[in-house]
């Protein structure tokens, strides 16, 4: 993955007032809510993921690449904080970034998957396609959605 799509990653979690835990080699991590909780997280982390879409496929387009994306979305509480005595490093633990990832991770390329719980929070002012249940470790069958867009 190339450092300008990260860094226009990064533009975009700001516009959208959301929060980069990290990246880790082509990984990029952003959660909604955090610091401060916001009742529109959802949203905002689907509007993201749609605009990381559209900046790939511009990025593809002005340097011949074809690289693609896949995008795994799930609501949830978590908990978060520093760790580390000597490099301090802002973290996200539980059931709800375990789900993120895996929905990530069982995706499809250039898709965003989200889950039921995401589906139901967002399912009012986007739109969405059932791609049916995947199996998740640690949690068994999950019916999961693909974001398509807003309406």
């Amino acid at each position: 993955m190339s450092l300008a799509l990260f860094s226009t990653f990064d533009r975009l979690a700001e516009r959208y007032s959301l929060e980069r835990i990290k990246t880790i080699s082509d990984a990029y991590m952003v959660v909604g809510g955090l610091p401060m909780h916001r009742p529109d997280h959802a949203q905002a982390i689907a509007q993201m993921a749609l605009h990381m879409k559209t900046a790939i496929a511009l990025f593809n387009t002005e340097n011949n690449q074809n690289f693609s994306i896949r995008i795994g979305i799930h609501s949830g509480t978590v908990v978060a904080g520093v760790i580390d005595l000597n490099n301090f490093t802002y973290d996200l633990w539980g059931d709800t970034a375990n789900i993120s990832s895996c929905m990530e991770s069982q995706g499809i390329a250039g898709k965003i998957q989200v889950t039921e719980d995401t589906y139901k929070c967002l399912s009012d002012e986007f739109s969405f396609e059932k791609r049916g249940e995947i199996e998740v470790q640690g949690i068994g069958k999950m019916t999961t959605y693909l974001l398509i867009g807003q309406n």
